[in-house]
This record gives C-alpha cells, sequence and structure tokens, in this order.
C-alpha cells in the first residue's frame, strides 16, 4: 500500500510562489500515477494535477494551468507540485493521491490520498 505524505504548505503573498513535496511510503512509485488535488473551505475537492508513472503525460485543471508544474523524482520517491502567480483562490488543502500506472495522467479513480497540507494565500 502507497501511502502519501505531503509537505512544503504554508503562507505565502499573492503573486509568490510554493513548492509542495509528496513522499510516500510503502511502496515504491516507479508504478503509480500521481496526482494532487484542493479543498478550499466551503467548496467541493477539486483537480488541481496530474502526471502518469513515467512522468511523461501531464494534465492539469484549468484554473491553474500556466501557473502550477507536477513534476516527479522516483529516485527519491518524491511528486512535486511547483505553484508560481499564486493568487487567493487557490488556499486550500492541497492533497497528494496515488493510483496504479498508466500511460497517461488521468483525473478519477486514486485510490491513496494524503493528510494534505495547508496553503494560504494572501491578498
Amino acid at each position: 500500500q502507497v501511502q502519501p505524505v505531503e509537505s512544503g504548505g504554508g503562507l505565502v503573498q499573492a503573486g509568490g510562489s510554493l513548492r509542495l513535496s509528496c513522499e510516500t511510503f510503502g511502496r515504491t512509485i516507479t508504478n503509480y500515477n500521481m496526482g494532487w488535488f484542493r479543498q478550499a473551505p466551503g467548496k467541493e475537492r477539486e483537480f488541481v494535477a496530474a502526471i502518469n508513472y513515467s512522468g511523461d503525460s501531464t494534465d492539469y485543471a484549468d484554473s491553474v494551468k500556466g501557473r502550477f508544474t507536477i513534476s516527479r523524482d522516483n529516485s527519491k520517491n518524491t511528486v512535486y507540485l511547483r505553484m508560481n502567480s499564486l493568487e487567493p483562490e487557490d488556499t486550500a488543502v492541497y492533497s497528494c493521491v496515488a493510483a496504479w500506472r498508466a500511460e497517461t495522467a488521468y483525473r478519477t479513480g486514486y485510490a491513496y490520498w494524503g493528510q494534505g497540507t495547508q496553503v494560504t494565500v494572501s491578498s
């Protein structure tokens, strides 16, 4: 079983940047597609970004496309989410997710979820 553990959240001013990390425990992530979701207070959880097991396929929500970049380092069992040009609307708890490998990144069907890390963007 894969257990994702997020880190890197915090408080940042609008226009700033953060990099979230997700280290997995229990299994190597080499055979897993990975992704990020977020949930803001009072809102439903939403897809943010995804990457396939080999790193050559990615997908992004329209709201973050061009500002966020997902990447992975399988040698470190870690997935990253680089967030630039942050906006107050990006404030949320960000969760890392994992699912069995596929050739393309996908937005649903993730079996393993981390506890989340808080990102707060001040205006």
